[in-house]
């Protein structure tokens, strides 16, 4: 079994896990079947063909029939309102994994007026935690894959987000990529994206008391598919030089550390709704409080006005 971290711990028995093919959501999916207290962990998947091989890895690895899948493309809203219709229980918990630099779409618009690499990162699961909540099918706690790019990372040359009064329209221009330069790299924008993220979650905290809101970023994590989705230099020097210079520094840590995460947050209580989790230095190491480092994710209006320039896209 999987070892939980101390703290008030109560495990959920049904869980929906985004982006579940491959990478942290199928670990994250394989650690809670471990558990053995799992019931049922529904794999969110856009891919059926990709899904059905994960589930059958997953029932192998674990020795267990737990495994459902729920075709769902967090891009494609009506995706994901047909996703919640086919879910045919209400599910303990949510981890909201699906995410990454977007690959050649990033910059382009989605149907609903959002750049792709907002829509796969936020649009979608806002959607989708809404859309869960209204149908009385989701009943404990929500987790959203957040990432110390939020609060800039140094190492990885990502720039603190930095906004000029925070209000809705400046986070709608976030969300329509207008916020950036045309072309903007996705390396640039991707740390504002899940800054508006986690202030959105927080904000969600407050309007639905009963649910526990949680965002925690896995940390910088070994043998996940986001290299794949930049572009070529920038995935020539982060193969090449930037990610083993991070793992020689114990920057980075490995895939089952960071889905841990997402399990720890989804059972341990202690990790309190509303706040963003994540490495206290670097991607690795001790967990803490981002807001104590970066005091304007715990600026409640911030927060609000993040959740309504996303709910103007929805």
């Amino acid at each position: 079994e999987v070892p939980l971290e101390k703290g008030r711990v109560t495990l959920v028995k049904s869980v929906l896990v985004t982006g579940a093919n491959s990478g942290l959501g199928k670990d994250c999916a394989r650690q809670l079947a471990m558990l053995g207290e799992i019931e049922k962990v529904y794999l969110g998947c856009r891919n059926p063909a990709r899904a059905e091989a994960a589930k059958a890895e997953l029932e192998e690895v674990t020795g267990r029939k737990v495994f459902e899948i729920v075709v769902i493309d967090v891009t494609d809203l009506d995706s994901v309102r047909a996703a919640v219709q086919a879910l045919p229980e209400p599910v303990d918990g949510v981890v909201m994994n699906a995410g990454g630099m977007g690959g050649q779409k990033a910059n382009e618009k989605t149907q609903a007026g959002a750049s792709f690499i907002f829509a796969v990162n936020v649009l979608g699961h806002s959607l989708l935690v809404d859309e869960l909540i209204s149908a009385g099918k989701l009943t404990k706690v929500a987790v959203y894959a957040g990432s110390e790019a939020a609060r800039g990372v140094r190492i990885m040359m990502m720039a603190r987000p930095a906004f000029k009064n925070s209000t809705v329209d400046e986070f709608a221009s976030v969300i329509d990529g207008s916020f950036f330069p045309a072309n903007t790299d996705p390396m640039k924008s991707y740390g504002s994206i899940k800054y508006m993220a986690a202030l959105w979650m927080s904000s969600m905290a407050r309007k639905h008391p009963d649910i526990r809101f949680v965002t925690m970023s896995p940390g910088g994590t070994t043998g996940t598919n986001l290299v794949e989705d930049l572009n070529g230099v920038m995935r020539v020097m982060m193969e090449n030089v930037m990610m083993p210079m991070m793992g020689l520094f114990g920057v980075m840590h490995p895939l089952d550390v960071g889905a841990k995460r997402y399990v720890d947050a989804l059972n341990d209580e202690s990790y309190k709704t509303g706040v963003f989790y994540a490495s206290e230095s670097g991607m690795s190491g001790k967990i803490v409080d981002q807001s104590t480092l970066f005091a304007d994710l715990s600026n409640a209006a911030f927060q609000d006005n993040a959740n309504e320039a996303i709910h103007r896209f929805l």
